[in-house]
């Protein structure tokens, strides 16, 4: 049977392989002169740098009415120079309503309601990869890097800029250093570049160079920047040291930590960058959204780390580096005698260091290597009787690493090798996963074509476990009417967690999309999306019939900027369902549903403003349904102070799912589950370099059964009334962190945390709306205040400090004089 999938693919993959057409993008391009004295950074062009400097101008709209010519009421002018430090942007955003800019103060790397400016760098100028830096007119800095047209907001850099509003408008300086950007090291440089600049009140969005929204990425249509000749890249090298102090109190007992290390950054060459973190501190780490889990599967949970989410781009290739696996739960459990309990169990290894090197050379080739180490991990177990206590190692030394190469050519296409590999200290289990891809897009920019294959080895005491993926797919990405066609598979024993994340297994599945696009506004409406999806999955080994969906969603934007939209899914054969009976070979047959939803946003320009969606499952099954009510509404009181609050309420009557096993049974369950989610936020922003932020959090959900079943061979559930009902479980998680920020300099902070969090679990269900809080404030507490304080040291601002200070030193009198 897999034989017959795989050759399925080739022949899928081959019909693919038509001829290829041309391009035709027009690209603007742009002369930059070398400067000798640098302007002062403060939002006035009024330094002789700029007198004569060239100008970037005819922006073209690119949101909502796609290639239009800007407004000369919305005249936008950008010089552009450079030196030996870096590039300098001045631009001039004419406006003839200043008083109406939109200025909010948000964080670092937030845009609220804002206009801004947006600057896309590429060194290479390969077309598909930028660095990208915006200013608000409030002055806020937000950075990332955009790939293909996907962004990556968690790469931070150290950058200056200043704004100022005046009559005519407002104007942004920026100095963007070359030790952040990356290019090849020759004579003369040629880097793609394209600016934007958005008006919020009319949620218009204007680029230098047009982009063209029939086909391809954005970063397609960059422009170029010509003229940087001859510069000699600083030493990239910058340190960020920190301390922190941590007060403790759990349960009554208070515990006090202090802590220091350091991050280091540096440039091994113009291309390649080497990250470490030495005594890495995360406790300021944004807490989890825990959850009650019935389900088969483990829950995955965003990076809250900023050294594992900054830079990822090439590791997150191919989806096979899951960085929460590193510093995670152990990979084992202690083993318990009779007449003994575990005492401790630890939830998280501790992380030693971790190191990454990553960039990409002059012909393309993208080179990415991540490592680290954890520390041994110990369980007690106590002996019920005598009450002694005895350990055992859960998790063992560990090193975990990461090496991609990925490959680019053409405007957009790519190929890549991925393997990841965590090896153990002594006998216990090791893995490897291996992954290859290759994405294909046409010269016209409007096919895409790609493959990949992936393979998994678990190295255990007695055995090699084996697994594979296999992907394949074709699809239309120009014009109104987009196509896609996929085909992808997974053995049984395809596991990559011990690095990665994966779910399902032991399954094909066949996917076709059609989609339908307004490509410019349409009597009332701004754009509106339409597709519809089909998805055919089967059980691989042995085949079985698993799953049948039919697909459509729907979304529209009006030109009073009122989003809404909705849809509906069919199963109409039912499911066979091989992964909720958690034993290999089993399956339960669940009832066909259909679910249908509706959401809707208000404008987000108001100070008001609203978001929501009720999602409705109806099985076809007397009495079976889910339903997901979501309600945001948020007030922006001014510029500064914002509030959010958050209701998600998702009742399910006469839920079925895998309880137990009992020997050989196994145990099913008809379930009536209530899950209420409510949470807070709240943001005061004094500048835009000081900020209070609240972040509150309740999770309440609670399942009560009524039948059990014995699962049989068939899938079928035969009902145990004589059974006895264990199984009822209240879950309830409290989370509340408030936390002061204050970026004092350049890539330099200091944080205030207070964070309070308890949570309950027990073993009943429909306790009153005060039992429940009674019983959740009665359990242990924790109670944290923390403070951290990191700076960013530059390897060049330190030299020439020195450099300075023994220059004065040997003028005579030089002192006296500046005095």
């Amino acid at each position: 049977m897999l034989k017959c999938y795989l050759v399925t693919l080739f022949l899928f993959l081959s019909f693919s392989s038509f001829a290829l057409e041309t391009d035709s993008i027009s690209r603007k391009s742009i002369e930059i002169p070398r400067i000798s004295e640098a302007p002062k950074i403060d939002g006035v062009l009024d330094d002789i740098a700029w007198q004569n400097a060239p100008i970037a101008t005819d922006f073209v709209e690119r949101n909502p009415n796609n290639g239009r010519p800007i407004p000369d009421s919305l005249s936008t002018e950008v010089k552009v120079i450079y030196d030996d430090l870096g590039v300098y942007f001045g631009a001039k955003m004419k406006d003839p309503e200043p008083d109406k800019i939109s200025k909010e103060l948000t964080e670092r790397d937030n845009i609220a309601a804002d206009d801004f400016f947006f600057i896309l760098l590429n060194g290479y100028n390969d077309r598909q990869q930028s660095m990208q830096f915006i200013v608000t007119a409030a002055g806020v800095q937000y950075d990332a890097k955009m790939t293909n047209g996907r962004e990556d907001n968690s790469w931070d850099a150290v950058w200056y800029s200043e704004v100022k509003i005046n009559d005519d408008g407002w104007v942004a300086e920026i100095f963007i250093p070359y030790f952040i950007l990356r290019f090849p090291k020759k004579q003369v440089q040629e880097w793609g570049l394209n600016m934007e600049r958005e008006v919020f009140r009319t949620r218009t969005r204007y680029s230098w160079n047009h982009v063209d929204n029939q086909k391809g990425a954005y970063s397609l249509y960059d422009g170029e920047i010509h003229g940087i000749e001859n510069i000699k890249t600083p030493t990239r090298l910058s340190f960020q040291p920190y301390i922190s102090a941590y007060a403790n109190n759990y349960d009554g007992n208070t515990n006090f930590n202090f802590n220091g290390g350091l991050d280091l950054k540096y440039g091994i060459s113009d291309a390649f960058t080497l990250d470490m973190v030495l005594i890495p501190d995360f406790g300021q780490a944004r807490f989890d959204n825990n959850v009650l889990n019935l389900s088969a599967f483990e829950v995955q949970f965003a990076e809250q780390r900023a050294f594992f989410n900054e830079g990822t781009e090439l590791f997150s290739k191919g989806d096979m580096f899951y960085s929460r696996r590193i510093g995670g739960r152990p990979s084992s459990s202690p083993t318990i005698n009779e007449g003994e309990e575990i005492a401790f169990q630890p939830n998280a290894v501790e992380l030693i260091n971790a190191t990454k090197v990553s960039g990409r050379t002059e012909s393309g080739l993208g080179i990415g290597f991540f490592n680290a180490v954890t520390n041994e991990a110990f369980a007690q177990i106590r002996n019920v009787e005598t009450g002694e206590i005895r350990t055992e190692m859960v998790e063992p030394y560990t090193n975990y690493n990461v090496t991609v190469l990925d490959q680019r050519f053409g405007d957009n296409s790519s190929f890549s090798f991925v393997n990841t590999n965590v090896s153990r200290l002594g006998n216990y289990r090791d893995a490897n996963a291996t992954g290859l891809y290759v994405s294909h897009t046409n010269k016209a920019n409007t096919w895409n074509y790609s493959a990949s294959t992936e393979g998994s080895w678990r190295f255990l005491k007695e055995e090699t476990i084996f697994g594979t993926e296999v992907q394949a797919g074709i699809s239309k990405i120009s014009g109104e009417h987009r196509l896609e066609g996929r085909l992808d598979l997974r053995t049984l024993d395809y596991n990559i967690n011990d690095l990665g994340f994966s779910t399902n297994t032991n399954y094909v599945r066949y996917m076709g999309y059609y989609g339908y696009r307004y490509l410019q506004p349409k009597g009332n409406l701004n754009n509106m999306f339409l597709n519809f999806n089909l998805n055919h999955f089967r059980r691989l080994d042995p085949d079985l019939f698993s799953n049948f969906t039919f697909n459509f969603n729907s979304s529209f934007t009006t030109k009073d900027f009122f989003s809404y939209g909705g849809g509906v899914e069919v199963t109409p054969f039912g499911t066979n369902d091989i992964y909720e009976p958690r034993v290999n070979g089993r399956h339960v047959q669940f009832p066909g549903y259909h679910d249908q939803w509706i959401w809707m946003n208000t404008d987000f320009r108001k100070k008001l403003a609203f978001e929501g969606f009720i999602d409705w499952y109806k099985f076809f099954e007397e009495g079976r349904s889910n339903i997901f009510l979501s309600l945001n509404p948020r007030y922006r009181f001014s510029n500064k102070f914002n509030l959010r609050y958050g209701l998600l309420y998702n009742p399910s009557y006469k839920e079925q799912g895998f309880v137990d096993t009992d020997g050989d049974d196994i145990i099913f369950g008809q379930r009536d589950r209530l899950t209420i989610e409510n949470s807070i936020g709240g943001d005061y922003i004094f500048n835009n370099k000081i900020s209070l932020n609240l972040t509150f959090r309740h999770y309440y959900s609670g399942a009560m059964y009524s039948k059990l079943y014995s699962l049989e061979q068939n899938g079928e559930l035969t009902e145990e009334p004589e059974r006895e009902n264990i199984y009822d479980v209240t879950f309830n998680t409290w989370n509340l962190d408030l936390k002061f920020a204050w970026w004092f300099a350049p890539g330099s902070q200091i944080t205030i945390l207070y964070r309070n969090a308890l949570d309950s679990y027990l073993q009943q269900g429909g306790q009153a709306f005060d039992e429940n809080f009674d019983y959740l404030f009665n359990q242990p507490q924790l109670n944290s205040f923390s403070v951290r304080l990191s700076y960013f040291l530059d390897y060049n601002r330190i030299r020439n400090a020195f450099s300075n200070r023994n220059m004065n030193r040997a003028k005579p009198g030089k002192m006296t004089a500046g005095l």
